[in-house]
């Protein structure tokens, strides 16, 4: 049985900078009919919940308002596959950050043999977002090259060691000397400093990429295009560096190049149940083989939610950052 109130992180004034992130006392959440009630051990923290902090994400109708976006722990009331006491570690739509959060049922993954909560906790959002953008959208086979720009973020990590476990090249782009060096450790089979080296230039020695996964935007985006093979496909999650493409139409149908992106959140429940047996069934295998990790930067307490989005938001942080409940 959970107890009847727990600690939740709060936005203090509903938006602000980090500070702003306060520990609260609320009631715990009641599950819903296909809902599972998981007691959080740990749970990511994602740029997305940066952007909804600041007021420019809201959640989808229905979904807390507390962040976070992914969680592992133990489920205290069950549903579905699960019973009380399994250990999983699921994707919400929000709730997160607290000691008890609700999930449709169908949306939690069992924690991969090995794996503690915390490296579990920091699968969920990335795996999720790089199997929908880089393996369905993007359409990436083994065999082909694989651009990732912001290589050592959270989802870059993830980018990285997916790509390699599926059988593609991996180019990989970060802004300074350490973050290739990282991105190389993780796997990449090129890695770029963009400080100092021009990425178009060294992947058309390459020959060119099949799948650009990108979080800068427009900043990239021309050089992105020149190194794009003849049927390539540019992937967009974000857009850090610039939100509106100037589109040279003759250049994309001369390469039949495909410029697609998607957002995770908004998806309907029915979509992400489809999207996460996908995941179990191609991507926890690797995660089992050692194959993919959750590369964890540094863990905070939750009551510490300020000091990891300030860690965040500086960007030097290689993988994951994580909280603990």
């Amino acid at each position: 049985m959970a107890q009847a109130s727990m600690t939740a992180i709060a936005v203090e004034g509903g938006k602000g900078t980090a500070e702003a992130l306060k520990p609260v006392t609320v009631p715990v959440p009641e599950p819903k009919t296909g809902e599972i009630l998981i007691r959080v051990r740990a749970a990511g923290v994602n740029r997305p919940d940066i952007v909804q902090r600041m007021g420019f994400y809201p959640p989808p109708p229905g979904a807390p308002v507390t962040l976070g976006l992914e969680v592992a722990g133990e489920v205290v009331t069950g549903a579905g596959r699960w019973k009380a006491g399994d250990k999983v570690t699921a994707l919400l739509g929000g709730g997160g950050y607290a000691e008890y959060a609700v999930v449709d049922a169908r949306h939690a993954l069992p924690i991969p043999a090995g794996l503690d909560f915390k490296q579990a906790a920091g699968l969920p959002e990335t795996v999720f977002t790089v199997y929908a953008n880089v393996f369905e959208h993007g359409g990436l086979k083994a065999g082909e090259t694989f651009l990732v720009h912001g290589a050592t973020s959270g989802i870059g990590v993830a980018a990285i060691q997916m790509a390699k476990a599926a059988g593609a090249k991996v180019i990989a782009t970060g802004r300074g000397a350490d973050k290739a060096a990282q991105a190389l450790a993780l796997g990449a089979d090129l890695a770029v400093d963009t400080t100092t080296e021009d990425f178009e230039a060294i992947a058309l020695a390459e020959g060119g990429v099949d799948v650009v996964l990108d979080m800068v935007g427009a900043a990239y985006f021309p050089k992105t295009l020149a190194a794009l093979k003849t049927g390539g496909r540019i992937v967009y999650i974000a857009a850090q560096a610039g939100g509106t493409l100037e589109l040279p139409i003759m250049a994309i149908m001369q390469k039949r190049a495909v410029i697609t992106g998607s957002t995770l959140r908004p998806r309907s429940a029915d979509e992400k149940a489809r999207l996460a047996a996908e995941v179990e069934r191609v991507v926890w295998p690797w995660v089992e083989a050692g194959k993919v990790r959750a590369v964890i930067d540094r863990t905070f307490p939750l009551a510490q939610a300020a000091a990891a989005h300030a860690l965040l938001e500086a960007g030097g942080h290689v993988g994951k950052v994580m909280l603990e409940a």
